[in-house]
Order: structure tokens, then C-alpha cells, then sequence
């Protein structure tokens, strides 16, 4: 058996540069309608769960590393692979399948998913995938949707029929947008155009503020962070104590670091010969 398709969002520049797991996929509008369900009745129960790159985002790290009990750097350490490779211009962050030859997630058994409530954005989306286009100013990205058909699945010749809305709906897919638009929004800035490349200390920041929430929690109140940045009292007391809070800050700190925004604004610099 061939393993599924990952759902997880692409940047694509028009048909001919969509990976090929999506090239033959069928892709739907708005008012496009699928039938699909997914339940323990079906003899292909969890075998979605097998041989498959599960891309995670900021969000879905946070939220696995929440609900296994451990911090984001010890989560990131135990159950994520950071695959390398000279088209991605930002650090990717993929779950690691466990040890065995059929590659399963390390999560899932034989009564399915055992973080259910937390599993990430591309489970809650299968079967259906989405592709972003690239980057241009001054231009919001529309996304689009495909359908995966994979042979392997038979949830896919039930009779439950949803539109693209009606399924994020039902997955609590639109409840997470607020913060996936922000990460999408990270990765897709125009200041990518052209193919410019973070640096390495660039892309170690990235990686903290995005993915690994409780050290950029510390980095933040341990060092002169808030000496540097204007910061009121509620924001800071959010920061310290509540995570969604952290993550969407990251993105917006992430700006000014990253594409020199005025996001955070700084404080002023002492005057010379003046005492801060």
C-alpha cells in the first residue's frame, strides 16, 4: 500500500508546479461538494495513519506538545523530524513516524487517534488539500482547494457530503484560522519574492518564536527583551501565562525581526551621555 497524500498547505506557481500528488487531483470551488466519512466501521480505519509526511505548523506543535504533557523543545526533540533541503528558504517541521515497517504515527492505535483533540491541521483537512500561490505585494493570497482520492481510503465512497466550508467547520478547522492565517501569512510574505534566503540566525529565530513557544517564552523574560520593546501590562502578563497569546505575538514579532515591520514598536534609545 502506497502511503496518503499530505494535506498539509503548498506554494504553488500555477498547475504546472503542483506537486504531483495534486496534479491529477480535482480541485474545488466554494460550491464544489465530496462525499467522505471517516469512522472505526470502515476496514481502512487508520491506515491514513501509516507512511505519510505530516507537515506541522506552529499551532499544531503547540497543541501536541500541550496535550502529551511536555514542553514545546522536549516535544520538538522527541516526535519531530526537521527535514532539510535547498528549496525551502524556512525550517520545516514534520511528526516522526515510529520505528516499525509500516511507518505509523506514533499516536494512533487500534482505536484510532489517542490525541484525537489536538491532532494536527492536515489530519483535521484530509481528504482535502491546499495549495497557496506564491508570494506578490500588495496582493492577499487566495488558497486553493484539491481533492485527495486516494485508493487506499474508503471513506471516500461514503454517502455524507460536505463543501470545503462545511468540512473546516465540522473538523474545528475555522476555530484554529485566526492563527494559521498568521503562520500562513509568515510564510508566504512577499519578502520572499525572488527567492531571498533568511540566514542562519534569522531562521534559528524563526524556528524559536513559531515552533518552540516555551523557550521564546523564556527568552522574552530572561533577557532585556521587554527593556527593548514597548509593551503594556496586559500584553505582558498574556505572554507570560497564555500560550495563543505567545504564538500570535511571535508572528507579529517575527515581522519586525525577520522583514523589519513596525509591528513591536521599540523603545527609544537614551540620548548620548544620558543614563538609561
Amino acid at each position: 500500500m502506497s502511503g496518503p497524500k499530505s494535506a498539509a498547505p503548498v506554494a504553488v506557481d500555477g498547475p504546472t508546479s503542483l506537486p504531483e500528488a495534486l496534479r491529477n487531483s480535482r480541485q474545488l470551488q466554494a460550491n464544489s461538494s465530496f462525499c467522505f466519512d471517516c469512522n472505526p466501521k470502515l476496514d481502512c480505519f487508520t491506515d491514513c495513519c501509516s507512511n505519510i509526511n505530516i507537515l506541522l505548523t506552529p499551532a499544531d506543535v503547540l497543541s501536541l506538545a500541550r496535550r502529551t504533557g511536555l514542553t514545546t523543545r522536549e516535544f520538538l526533540d522527541r516526535h519531530t523530524l526537521k527535514p532539510i533541503t535547498k528549496d525551502l528558504h524556512l525550517p520545516v517541521v514534520m511528526l516522526r513516524m515510529d520505528d516499525t515497517p509500516e511507518k505509523r504515527c506514533p499516536f494512533v492505535g487500534d482505536k484510532g487517534c489517542s490525541v484525537y483533540e489536538a491532532r494536527p491541521w492536515s489530519c483535521r483537512m484530509y481528504p482535502v488539500a491546499m495549495a497557496l500561490p506564491p508570494a506578490r505585494g500588495g496582493v492577499e493570497p487566495e488558497p486553493a482547494f484539491f481533492l485527495l482520492e486516494d485508493d487506499f481510503c474508503h471513506g471516500r465512497r461514503e454517502q455524507r457530503t460536505w463543501t470545503v466550508e462545511s468540512w473546516q467547520r465540522d473538523q474545528h478547522v475555522l476555530q484554529l484560522e485566526e492563527i494559521e492565517k498568521g503562520f500562513r501569512e509568515l510564510i508566504g510574505h512577499p519578502w520572499f519574492i525572488g527567492g531571498r534566503q533568511l540566514d542562519p540566525k534569522r531562521i534559528e529565530m524563526f524556528f524559536m518564536a513559531a515552533y518552540d513557544l516555551d523557550t521564546f517564552r523564556e527568552f522574552i523574560f530572561s533577557t532585556t527583551f521587554l527593556k527593548r520593546f514597548v509593551l503594556d501590562d496586559a500584553t505582558v502578563e498574556a505572554l507570560r501565562t497564555d500560550d495563543k497569546a505567545l504564538l500570535r505575538f511571535g508572528f507579529r514579532w517575527l515581522r519586525f525581526a525577520l522583514f523589519g515591520e513596525p509591528t513591536v514598536p521599540c523603545k527609544a534609545a537614551p540620548a548620548a551621555g544620558v543614563s538609561p
